[in-house]
């Protein structure tokens, strides 16, 4: 009698704007022999998860706070303007330490390299470059967020992935 076998992997970031961008993958195989059920899940598990992960790093558009939603340049605020050089760019003083992440991200990161003896500044850079291309400081939110995962796991701190509809247990169900 064959068994059949469903797994899912799905994976929403937060974007800029209030946006979000999610992707999931999912599989279904039979199996003849219950024996096989705990690899086979493992091996489908590192499938997907490696699948959506590689996916979902082509956002496709992401609004900034330069555009409103619907690509258009969003209004321009009056005094919020920043230090420019004389080519009207940002000088370079302002940008040397600006993180593309969001302020959270980077005190997460900077908090894990800090508390964690095994993770240093480097090695954090080393897997921005090894899995993006891109130092720590240049990554936006999706990429600080699988950064952030990455690390926790090898920190031993698997990051939680405990949703708002999911039951926190009781009093009662906890004893």
């Amino acid at each position: 009698m064959a068994i059949k076998l469903s797994a899912n992997y799905s994976k929403k970031l937060g974007l800029p704007q209030y946006s979000s961008h999610s992707f999931s993958a999912s599989v279904e195989v039979e199996l003849n022999d219950i024996s096989q059920v705990e690899a086979e899940v493992q091996k489908l598990y590192q499938l997907l998860q490696q699948s959506v992960d590689q996916e979902i790093q082509q956002p496709g558009f992401v609004p900034t706070a330069n555009t409103n939603g619907n690509s258009r340049p969003a209004p321009q605020q009056k005094g919020r303007a920043q230090p420019v050089n004389g080519s009207g760019r940002p000088s370079a003083s302002s940008s040397a330490d600006r993180w593309n992440c969001t302020d959270g991200q980077r005190g997460f990161i900077l908090r894990i390299v800090n508390e964690n003896p095994g993770i240093t500044k480097q090695v954090a850079e080393d897997l921005s470059q090894q899995l993006f291309g891109i130092g720590v400081k240049q990554l936006n939110k999706m990429q600080a967020s699988q950064l952030i995962e990455d690390l926790l796991v090898m920190a031993g701190k698997p990051a939680p992935r405990q949703t708002r509809w999911q039951q926190q247990p009781t009093n009662a169900q906890a004893a």
